[in-house]
């Protein structure tokens, strides 16, 4: 798997509500990105994920905070 269909896995599996957007040029990338609907994340790597993109705190907007929780 590569790191962006990891991200997309994680997106999808957050439930119906949410649909990822990926951009790219190239015909090899948009089916690599599409494979992401088969990759299945254990409730563990959701978890992990969960917590890296809350630990993520950006310079640019550093005041950011998750909406709705």
């Amino acid at each position: 798997m590569t790191p962006a269909q990891i991200a997309l896995a994680w997106v999808l599996a957050k439930g119906g509500h949410l649909v990822p957007i990926p951009g790219t040029t190239r015909i090899e990338r948009l089916e690599e990105n599409a494979a992401a609907v088969s990759i299945e994340l254990s409730a563990a790597e959701i978890s992990a994920l969960d917590a890296l993109a809350r630990a993520v705190q950006g310079t640019r907007f550093p005041e950011m905070t998750w909406v709705n929780r």
